[in-house]
């Protein structure tokens, strides 16, 4: 893989994740996943399948992370900048949809 798809590999997976939480906020509501219990005592179908999809792809950020290329120049830093662009933005965009929010 060249160093400009790896440049570009954190904020499309942050891009990916956008689009999968919000769907699955929409889908939630519209079929009325919020009062069916995922697990007893746990968080509600619709919440879970939110944070599940939103805990995985902080897993695959820190993979992109972690994989950063050895050495010095401007490419490992522009990749090295753009997977943590997309870790932090995953981590802060979509807390608040994974975590907070409800059908209303």
């Amino acid at each position: 893989m060249g160093w400009a798809m790896r440049a570009l590999a954190g904020p499309v997976l942050w891009a990916v994740l956008f689009a999968l939480i919000y769907a699955l906020h929409g889908t939630g509501c519209a079929l009325g996943w919020s009062g069916t219990p995922l697990l007893p005592g746990g968080p509600d179908l619709h919440r879970g399948a939110m944070l599940l999809v939103w805990l995985a792809g902080l897993a695959l950020h820190g993979v992109l992370v972690r994989a950063l290329p050895a050495g010095r120049g401007r490419e490992r830093r522009i990749i090295a900048l753009t997977a943590w662009i997309g870790l932090v933005s995953t981590l802060f965009t979509l807390f608040p949809v994974a975590i907070l929010t409800t059908c209303g």
